[in-house]
């Protein structure tokens, strides 16, 4: 109990230095500096469930997204695919595969998409001129992670990510790199990643303004990198039934930084209840279940 207690006041004490704003709460300045939105959207029922507050707690093919180091602890080879009807009709998807190379080291490969077709508009006619231009974003990643000793975990992502929007096309390189690490006190583990990492992108190709001229210069924005430190543990486990806990603090480049908690009953192997909370420095609660 005492090993529990410690880790929950951790975790509160995170919290408040975040609320107190030891990292500087630059959101309203930061707001729309980023590209690539897409890499943000979460993957799976289990991390929309419980407040994306997975960086601890993914250790399966998921962790391919969530923080690569946790893949290797599944010890079985596997494939994931997740499907979402997003926002405005968009599509997205996540397919994702794992194998070992021993029991200690694990590669994966893992591709996301979001797609739709969108009505083409203009100035003179913004409800759409008839014809329709197709949107398109696409990620395919390479994930080593290794296993350095029974409580330590690494893992790395190499990921291509193109954006395709009607002319105009976004082509780079962006790199994830995650740690899991389990402190040996009850079930207690820290996991931190740094995702989206890579150099400023531009898009090319050719853009038609209203008097029928062309653009073939753009500004240039930054990946929306994403520093995540996260705590897990288990305060009530049985042989049958499961209570896990996860408290998250993600500070990306592009918005303020937030605070998310998750909690995931699980009884035997049938039944998973869920729920999460997230709040951003300075703003409101955010809840999600399932």
């Amino acid at each position: 109990m005492k090993y529990i207690l410690r880790i929950i006041a951790s975790a509160v004490l995170v919290s408040q230095l975040t609320f107190c704003q030891v990292l500087p709460n630059l959101g309203g300045q930061r707001v729309g500096i980023s590209s690539l939105q897409f890499l943000k959207i979460g993957v799976g029922g289990r991390g929309a469930g419980m407040g994306e507050s997975m960086v601890a707690v993914a250790d399966d093919i998921s962790a391919l997204y969530w923080n690569p180091a946790g893949a290797v602890l599944d010890e079985h080879n596997g494939i994931m695919f997740a499907h979402a009807e997003w926002l405005v009709d968009l599509k997205h998807d996540f397919l994702a595969v794992t194998y070992h190379l021993s029991p200690a080291d694990l590669v994966g490969l893992s591709v996301i998409s979001l797609t739709d077709d969108m009505p083409v508009t203009t100035e003179l006619q913004p409800f759409g001129n008839g014809t329709y231009f197709r949107y398109s974003d696409l990620a395919i990643g390479g994930t080593y992670s290794r296993k350095m000793t029974s409580q330590f975990s690494f893992g790395t992502t190499v990921r291509y990510v193109q954006e395709d929007l009607a002319d105009l096309k976004i082509r780079t390189v962006l790199f994830d790199l995650g740690t899991f690490y389990e402190t040996g006190l009850g079930t207690s583990r820290i996991g931190v990643s740094v995702s989206n990492f890579g150099s400023d992108v531009a898009p090319s190709g050719q853009a038609t303004l209203l008097d029928g001229s062309t653009v073939s210069s753009f500004q240039s924005f930054s990946p929306p990198t994403i520093f995540k430190f996260g705590i897990a543990f288990e305060p009530y486990k049985t042989d049958d039934q499961r209570l896990t806990a996860s408290v998250q603090l993600n500070h990306p480049n592009d918005n303020a930084e937030d605070v998310r908690m998750g909690l995931e009953y699980a009884w035997g192997e049938w039944l998973r209840l869920r729920a999460g909370l997230r709040r951003p420095v300075g703003g409101s609660w955010f809840t999600s279940a399932n």
